[in-house]
């Protein structure tokens, strides 16, 4: 049941961003950063937190769950270190994500040759 309940909280994000590129004029890096500050956002309000309890992987893994992890590692920062703490704390709870995207990326670009749009 776990696996269904992230498929469907993943799959409703997903249709969201899908609706955003059909219905409005937003370029994709909009979206991306309006999901990223909506994450934010729900994060800090605690808003998001159900819907990970609910979703699991369907939740942390897209985009709104890296704004989300950044607003919870600001406010466990803050909390640890003050002020700075809203600096540093998101940039820590998200260094592994991060590390991972750099890794992985590296590792295709230097496996696949690109094709270029024609």
């Amino acid at each position: 049941m776990e696996y269904v309940r992230a498929f469907i909280t993943g799959g409703l994000i997903c249709v969201i961003g899908q609706l955003l590129i059909d219905k409005t004029n937003m370029t994709s890096a909009r979206i991306l950063v309006s999901f990223v500050t909506a994450g934010v956002i729900l994060g800090a309000l605690g808003i998001y937190e159900p819907i990970v309890k609910f979703g699991g992987a369907g939740a942390t893994v897209p985009l709104l769950g890296f704004g989300y992890n950044l607003a919870k590692g600001a406010i466990k920062g803050v909390k640890e270190s003050g002020v700075l703490g809203a600096f540093t704390g998101g940039v820590a709870a998200t260094a592994g994500g991060i590390t991972a995207a750099i890794v992985f990326g590296y590792i295709v670009a230097v496996l696949f040759d690109p094709k270029g749009k024609k």
